[in-house]
């Protein structure tokens, strides 16, 4: 629920959430930072996926926008194009191997 009408929605969200993905439209950035800092805030490991388009006027670089959103090294992010399937099916999977990652690094300081 990226909009702002739906923001109260975001507490009940994190119930058992695993995981997130971002999903950041360069030609809005600022509208990714609500969820970003909700995420932060309740610690939810995350994935930026930056959905890119054709008619891009401006194409910046994943490391650019890593820098405009301030997001730390660990945080996965990857171009994707919403509108196609596997393009999705790709992002899940960062999601799922970045939670996998963490579980094994936690499992090793055990």
């Amino acid at each position: 629920p990226g909009q702002e009408r739906f923001w109260f929605l975001w507490d009940r969200l994190f119930s058992g959430t695993l995981g997130a993905v971002v999903l950041v439209d360069t030609r809005r950035m600022d509208d990714s930072w609500y969820a970003i800092d909700r995420l932060e805030h309740h610690r939810t490991p995350f994935v930026v996926a930056v959905n890119r388009f054709d008619d891009d006027t401006v194409r910046y670089s994943l490391d650019e926008i890593r820098q405009a959103l301030a997001l730390p090294a660990h945080v996965p992010m990857v171009d994707c194009d919403a509108r196609v399937r596997q393009s999705g099916k790709d992002v899940l999977l960062t999601l799922v191997n970045h939670l996998h990652d963490m579980a094994i690094a936690q499992e090793a300081t055990l």
